[in-house]
């Protein structure tokens, strides 16, 4: 991994989005390019059009009106987004990464995750972005589709970081759980971590096979590994060993037909994050 794309707005997971992005840098030695991303103004948020029984001279003064506030908004918008970086790039200077860079784009969020990631080997981004709604605990809004459209692992920050001595890989033997495998086991961002492999389902001996095979992968790259097979529904059981072996790091393949990587694209994606106490690293 030689460079990590943080997504970075005026949310409260602006700070943690920094913090485990100078974890990631400083287990993998990767630069670090930071990221705001000003949306296009929709339709719906341009003011009403009042010129249709104003006289041609009234209409024309009210719509260079419009054009000049329209102006001032995208041009404070952007002065808004500039302090953002500049002062996530002083957080992470701070924290010791020397090697920080920022970009400012204006569109589609995920077109310029499409546009940047090729050179990224890891993306990171809040739970929920500065648009969220709070009170009702909902998810940031672009938060699925930026994980659709990714080909690269997604780091998804919780609100409040702390260093990762334990992760979690919820293993399933699908496409997506090895590639996490994989990426893990010749990668630096777990050295030092101990790492739980864990199914959920009856304990058989193709299931306990394909467990062991995925540990001794993580094993050969120098990683510490304990395997366990889980019993019950899927979420509640990952939820369990979470807050019981107080694991730091949930990693799972994002897509797939089996009832644990439909956690994150199926009903019970939005409820398994909200509830999280811990990042979550996801895979295609």
């Amino acid at each position: 991994m030689t460079h990590i794309t943080a997504l970075i707005d005026g949310s409260v997971y602006a700070k943690s989005v920094c913090d485990h992005a100078a974890w990631a840098a400083a287990q993998t030695s990767a630069s670090v390019e930071l990221l705001h991303v000003l949306g296009r103004r929709s339709g719906a948020s341009q003011p009403a059009n009042l010129s249709g029984n104003l006289t041609l001279g009234a209409r024309s003064q009210l719509l260079e009106k419009l054009a000049t506030h329209a102006a001032e908004h995208d041009k404070l918008a952007k002065e808004r987004g500039r302090i953002i970086l500049d002062a996530a790039k002083a957080e992470l200077e701070a924290a010791g990464v020397s090697n920080v860079t920022v970009r400012l784009r204006l569109g589609d969020i995920v077109e310029a995750i499409k546009d940047v990631e090729a050179d990224a080997a890891l993306i990171i981004l809040g739970k929920r972005g500065e648009a969220a709604d709070y009170a009702k605990d909902h998810l940031g809004s672009n938060l699925e589709r930026i994980v659709r459209a990714a080909t690269k692992p997604v780091l998804i920050a919780s609100q409040g970081f702390k260093p990762i001595a334990r992760a979690l890989i919820a293993y399933d033997g699908g496409p997506s759980s090895d590639k996490a495998v994989a990426h893990l086991a010749k990668g630096k961002l777990l050295k030092g971590a101990a790492i739980d492999s864990v199914t959920v389902g009856e304990d058989t001996l193709e299931r306990r096979s394909a467990l062991e095979a995925a540990a001794d992968t993580l094993i050969a790259g120098g990683h510490d590994v304990k395997s366990h097979v889980l019993s019950g529904k899927p979420e509640e059981a990952i939820a369990g060993h979470i807050k019981a072996r107080d694991i730091d790091l949930l990693v799972m393949g994002a897509y797939g037909h089996s009832r644990l990587r439909a956690l994150f694209i199926g009903s019970t994606t939005p409820e398994m994050l909200r509830s999280s106490p811990v990042p979550v690293m996801l895979f295609r």
